[in-house]
């Protein structure tokens, strides 16, 4: 049994037929030598059929259990679990282009070795803002390539290195969101090469962007805000990102003259990344 130069770990819940597209878009990879980790944190035995499907289709599947769920940490089950030179994280419904990863895998012979490659997310349209490589400067001010688990390809290496994501963050967490970032973060302050593959593509949907207009709608948005704010405090994050990041969400509805749901959006946002860089040290056990 050959060992498999990438390993892609896939951690899900909730989710069935979604499923199905992204094991077809796997089976029609150009690049064949991968596994696939299934990091399955349902209670029950849902994904078996499905996981049958994609061992049909000829993707080496290894089927992982984890309870409770969370995200950041069941990622990390499939990290300790990889066998590949190279980790990317897809989401349960998402998909790739049929050349996606024999893109990422000449990205990573190159002579310039880098430890992680960001692949381009179709469907948001993200461009490098300045250069293809990331760093931490414009990474810490937020000015960055953004990054997305499902954009993300880093060397199993990096991640013995700085360890795997931190599971106090993200879905599933008080802090909602904010593990990938978390990590890029990390792993660039650490001196990690990060470079952006324009031609590696992945796809995912994306809502159509559209004010919350309920309190529960609101309430959400808070709660992933808090990822960002923990972020400010766990990074120490330079004093004048806060403040725009406290002051954008309410000014840009100020400014409009819109003074309904996009002030009281930007206000749960606000609240949010409050909550979160306040509460921090506080729910972390961090000093």
């Amino acid at each position: 049994m050959r060992i498999p130069e990438a390993s892609l770990v896939l951690a899900t819940v909730g989710r069935t037929s979604e499923l199905g597209r992204m094991f077809e878009s796997l089976a029609a990879q150009t690049f064949t030598n991968f596994e696939l980790i299934v990091v399955d944190q349902n209670d029950d035995d849902r994904l078996l059929p499905h996981l049958e499907r994609a061992r049909y289709l000829g993707i080496a599947v290894k089927h992982l259990k984890h309870h409770p769920p969370n995200l950041a940490a069941a990622r990390n089950v499939g990290i300790e679990a990889a066998r590949g030179e190279w980790i990317g994280f897809p989401d349960d419904d998402c998909w790739y282009d049929p050349h996606l990863l024999s893109h990422v895998a000449a990205r990573f012979a190159r002579a310039d070795q880098p430890e992680g490659v960001v692949a381009r997310w179709i469907e948001q349209d993200e461009q490098p803002s300045a250069a293809a490589n990331l760093t931490w400067e414009r990474a810490s001010a937020f000015r960055d390539i953004p990054v997305s688990s499902i954009t993300l390809f880093c060397r199993r290496t990096l991640f013995k290195r700085i360890g795997g994501f931190d599971a106090r963050l993200g879905v599933g967490q008080w802090f909602g969101a904010g593990e990938e970032t978390d990590f890029v973060l990390r792993a660039l302050y650490a001196g990690a090469f990060f470079t952006y593959e324009p031609q590696a593509e992945v796809h995912h949907a994306v809502a159509a962007a559209a004010v919350p207009a309920n309190p529960q709608a609101r309430l959400a948005l808070r709660h992933r805000a808090r990822g960002t704010g923990a972020l400010y405090a766990k990074h120490k994050l330079p004093r004048w990102v806060i403040v725009r990041g406290l002051l954008a969400p309410v000014l840009r509805p100020l400014l409009k003259g819109a003074f309904g749901a996009d002030l009281a959006t930007g206000c749960a946002v606000v609240r949010g990344r409050l909550d979160g860089m306040l509460g921090w040290h506080r729910r972390s056990g961090q000093s």
